[in-house]
C-alpha cells in the first residue's frame, strides 16, 4: 500500500459519483472478462443507483477496494472498485454474476 492513499469517509457515494460523471478506468483484467461474464459496461453504469457495498478493502495494494452488489434488469453482479480519491476517479478492477454456492440467497453475504 502507498503511503499517501486518501480515504473517503463515504465511498459508496464517491464511486456512484465517478460512474455517473464517467470518471472511469477499465482495467485490462475485467475489460477482458465482461464479455465472458455475460455483463455489459452499460450494466454497470446504468445500475449504479443499486450500488451497495458488500466488502470493503481498505488496505488494498494500490488504492482501496470495494466489493459492490448491484443489478441490471434481471442480472445480478457484482464489480470490484478501487477509488483513488486523489486523482477522482474510481477504477473498476472485476466484474462477475456471484456464485449461488459461494453467496447466500441475497448474493450479499459470503457462506
Amino acid at each position: 500500500m502507498m503511503d499517501n492513499i486518501i480515504i473517503t469517509p463515504n465511498p459508496l457515494e464517491f464511486i456512484k459519483r465517478c460512474v455517473h460523471q464517467r470518471k472511469l478506468l477499465w482495467t485490462y483484467h475485467v475489460n477482458m472478462r465482461l464479455k465472458n461474464r455475460r455483463i455489459s459496461r452499460d450494466a454497470i453504469i446504468e445500475s449504479f443507483p443499486y450500488y451497495e457495498i458488500i466488502e470493503e478493502y481498505p488496505n488494498d495494494k494500490y488504492f482501496p477496494s470495494y466489493l459492490v452488489y448491484s443489478k441490471y434488469k434481471n442480472i445480478i453482479f457484482h464489480v470490484l472498485f478501487a477509488i483513488d480519491v486523489q486523482g477522482d476517479n474510481a477504477r473498476i478492477i472485476t466484474a462477475y454474476l456471484p456464485n449461488p454456492d459461494e453467496w447466500e440467497n441475497n448474493f450479499k453475504k459470503r457462506k
